[in-house]
């Protein structure tokens, strides 16, 4: 089997340049459009942040486990987004020891808008790979994640 014009073997250091570029273009897309929808003070660390704090909320000690980071750093992004009107602390009705992190409707909407405004970059995606390539792209990606599955802690491993 020929390969297509202009496919030849990379040298191996340019798979994750590769991957990391594509990664950084659709993060920069998604946060300008963000900022038109009403959120421009989203930051890449927070949506992963109010990703790992979730629908049903968590200690910031859980959330600094889930992102990777300390408790205190963990707390002070949780500040960033409390100030921003994402979060909110609130008592913990199984523990009145404990707070737990919520997202606020102002957070929910950033997650909803940004899964919106993904869907719309893989559309724009399948525009220039065709469907059946970017499905394929999906499944071999899918095939080479680790088997522990998706992760939070993005931002710390970059040293955020």
């Amino acid at each position: 089997m020929t390969e297509p014009a202009g496919v030849r073997d990379a040298p191996g250091y340019e798979l994750p340049l590769l991957l990391l570029a594509n990664f950084r273009a659709l993060i920069d897309q998604l946060h300008a459009e963000l900022a038109d929808r009403g959120h421009p003070e989203m930051r890449p660390a927070h949506g992963f942040a109010m990703q790992a704090i979730g629908r049903d909320g968590t200690t910031a000690t859980e959330l600094g486990r889930r992102l990777g980071v300390s408790k205190q750093a963990a707390g002070k992004t949780v500040e960033r987004l409390e100030r921003l009107g994402y979060v909110e602390r609130v008592d913990d009705a199984h523990d009145a020891r404990r707070k737990l992190v919520r997202l606020t409707p102002r957070g929910i909407d950033a997650l909803a808008q940004s899964a919106a405004i993904f869907d719309d970059l893989r559309a724009g995606w399948a525009a220039r790979l065709g469907p059946q390539r970017l499905r394929e792209l999906e499944a071999a990606l899918r095939t080479m994640a680790p088997e522990r599955g998706l992760s939070f802690d993005m931002a710390a491993w970059f040293g955020a």
